[in-house]
Formats: C-alpha cells, sequence, structure tokens
C-alpha cells in the first residue's frame, strides 16, 4: 500500500482537476472532502485492534465502497444545502477510486495479496502484474522507517509531477474560461 502522503496527493489531483470555477479550487471544505476521501479506505486498518483480523485491502478498498461512498456523500451534501452535492459526490467516488489504483499499482507483501477492487461484484483479490510503488512496512524499527522514507519520496517523485501538470490545466482552462466570459459580457 502506498504512504498516505501519496493518497493524499491523488486526492489532491481529484479536487483539482474536478473544480469548476476558482471558488471551488480554493475551497477548503471541498478540498477536505475529496482529500479525506482518498485516504479514507485505509481506516480498515484500525478495524485490527477490534477483532484482530486484517481487513486492509478487502471491501473498502472496492469500488462497492466507492460507489457507497459516493451516495453517502451525495445524501450527506444535500441535506447540508452544499453547492452543487451531486458533483462533490462524484468527485468523492472518484478520490476513493484513486486510492484502489493506487493500491493496485504497487508491491503487496501483506497477505492476502492483492486488493478487493471488485466487491460486490467479485470476491477475488486483484494485483498489477507491474508495480510501481514500493510496499510499506508496519514496525516501528530504523530499517522500517528509511525503507517508507524511500517509498514516499518515490510516491512524490511520481505524483508531484501529475499533480503540477493537472494545476496547470485546470489553472489554464479556468483562465480560459474566465477571458471566454468576460467577452461575452461586453456591448
Amino acid at each position: 500500500m502506498p504512504t498516505p502522503l501519496a493518497h493524499g496527493l491523488a486526492g489532491l489531483m481529484v479536487h483539482v482537476l474536478s473544480s469548476r470555477d476558482r471558488s471551488e479550487l480554493r475551497d477548503r471544505w471541498r478540498l477536505g472532502v475529496t482529500v479525506g476521501a482518498a485516504v479514507l479506505p485505509d481506516l480498515d486498518l484500525v478495524f485490527r485492534i477490534v477483532d484482530g483480523r486484517n481487513h486492509h485491502d478487502a471491501e473498502t478498498h472496492s469500488i462497492g465502497f466507492a460507489l457507497l461512498a459516493a451516495v453517502t456523500a451525495a445524501v450527506v451534501f444535500s441535506l447540508l444545502r452544499w453547492r452543487r452535492p451531486l458533483a462533490l459526490a462524484l468527485a468523492v467516488f472518484l478520490a476513493w477510486s484513486s486510492h484502489l489504483v493506487l493500491d493496485y499499482l504497487n508491491v503487496d507483501t501483506s497477505p492476502p495479496i492483492g486488493l478487493m477492487a471488485l466487491w460486490p461484484f467479485s470476491p477475488g483479490y486483484y494485483k498489477s502484474p507491474l508495480p510501481i510503488f514500493m510496499d510499506i512496512g508496519r514496525d516501528l524499527n530504523w530499517s522500517t522507517i528509511r525503507h517508507d522514507a524511500l517509498a514516499a519520496a518515490w510516491e512524490c517523485a511520481v505524483l508531484v509531477p501529475l499533480l503540477l501538470a493537472c494545476w496547470r490545466y485546470r489553472t489554464r482552462r479556468l483562465g480560459v474560461l474566465r477571458w471566454h466570459e468576460a467577452s461575452k459580457a461586453r456591448p
């Protein structure tokens, strides 16, 4: 599994690409929702405390759970009367799904290998034959900390350029839209 840093960067990419205008791009609540949705599937690591069983990469790491999170978000954001609740729910779905993509593309050394990506449609575990990201250790010793720091640096090397490309695309697009709207308003 990639680090929370990698998942946060992916959630930030979803936020940037799904923002319709500059106010959405600067909206901290919206940013928190998308980044939170990208990181939240790893909350299943806490379930081990409850029953001692490894729940990681199971149902919470699936397209079915991403859909459930999006439907829940749509209902909650509609009740709270947030602006564009369905668009934000779609961003939640995409951010949650970004978690699945990153976990699919990593080296997995903790059984069960892979993730239950297609639950509830399939109980199978899926893993990329060509991983991009390194595995992350969960022990607290210096060699694991060093390895995890190297893995996080690699994730940044891969994802930060993608984030910058997303930012450039979105801000240019918003700039063009703003110019286009201003030209329409002129008499």
